[in-house]
């Protein structure tokens, strides 16, 4: 495979995704910031669960470790 058969390859591609994400239905702005906001909710509920978790799991081996 040459030079100029592997650049017309590559060019064929970029066309084709660039074709591909004309056929994408994107999100309006509205249901992009809603979903957002709930990745962002669920991010740190789930922090705030592995903290108590945590905290929890390390005051028990602390008492199993003095025991």
């Amino acid at each position: 495979m040459d030079f100029k058969s592997k650049l017309d390859n590559i060019k064929a591609y970029f066309v084709e995704v660039f074709l591909e994400t004309k056929r994408v239905t994107w999100p309006s702005k509205k249901d992009a910031i809603k979903g957002t906001y709930i990745v962002l909710i669920t991010v740190v509920i789930a922090t705030i669960f592995l903290g108590i978790v945590d905290v929890a799991l390390a005051k028990i081996i602390q008492v199993i470790l003095r025991g």
